[in-house]
């Protein structure tokens, strides 16, 4: 049994974390960039900070996908279909995660932040127009359960990122606009988020004291990000992803140095 605790103070500056990490997922991905470094950078266990992590990904994910849904911004069929090979990738991975050594995981992290922020700052235009009619039924099904299985791979195996890479995905290779590509994203971040956590819920690797608030937070930030998402797009999110994923970087690295 875990008997990892914070004080009143530090939790409410991980609450104020996962807020931002919901409003910048909903609106352009990449909340993991600032979650799961925030968790980590307690000194909470890896197991447990990826257990709290998903469980406050996935209840903020639930209200940005309603709300997409709601507004019909995205390709149900694709969507769908990239959540079915998104689920299973990420329970696959969450089960290898399940497996490795503490301090393996944390060098994971460590190693791919900055690799998903060139991609993330390197792909700036996510796509104009939706010209997604022009493939093939057929190749737009198989793109989208490519798709939903290896970005949900990664994301039960590291997860920071995983919205963002789903955007440019969905949008390069499958020609979608920027906000139906966010919301097929959803979608599939969706499906993923919740195939890690019934793994790690299983598996006793939620610490619900401290993923309960921050999930509240996760879900207030993904209101207000979707919500912006919808009106304006998320071009002016990238520099405070980067800002904010560099402050924790350092932080965490400074950590598992000393």
């Amino acid at each position: 049994m875990n008997t990892f605790t914070l004080s009143v103070p530090v939790l409410c500056i991980i609450c104020f974390f996962v807020f931002l990490a919901g409003f910048v997922d909903a609106a352009a991905g990449g909340g993991g960039l600032i979650s799961l470094p925030a968790y980590i950078a307690t000194g909470m266990p890896a197991h447990f900070a990826y257990g709290c992590n998903k469980f406050s990904s996935a209840c903020g994910t639930t209200l940005a996908s309603a709300r997409f849904f709601k507004n019909r911004a995205l390709d149900i069929r694709t969507a769908l279909l990239a959540a079915a090979g998104s689920f299973i990738g990420s329970g696959i991975a969450a089960q290898i995660v399940l497996l490795l050594d503490d301090r393996f995981l944390k060098r994971i992290v460590i190693v791919f932040l900055p690799v998903a922020a060139v991609i993330i700052f390197m792909n700036k235009g996510y796509g104009e127009e939706n010209l997604s009619d022009r493939l093939g039924k057929t190749k737009k099904i198989f793109l989208a359960l490519v798709i939903g299985l290896f970005i949900g791979f990664y994301d039960g195996m590291v997860g920071p990122g995983t919205g963002t890479f789903a955007i440019i995905a969905f949008s390069i290779w499958m020609k979608f606009d920027l906000k139906t590509a966010s919301g097929n994203a959803k979608i599939l971040n969706l499906a993923s988020n919740y195939a890690s956590l019934i793994t790690y819920a299983v598996n006793g690797n939620v610490i619900w004291m401290i993923a309960v608030p921050a999930a509240a937070s996760n879900v207030l930030g993904s209101y207000f990000g979707s919500g912006m998402a919808l009106k304006k797009g998320a071009a002016f999110i990238r520099p405070m992803i980067l800002i904010v994923m560099i402050l924790l970087m350092l932080k965490i690295v400074s950590d598992f140095v000393l």
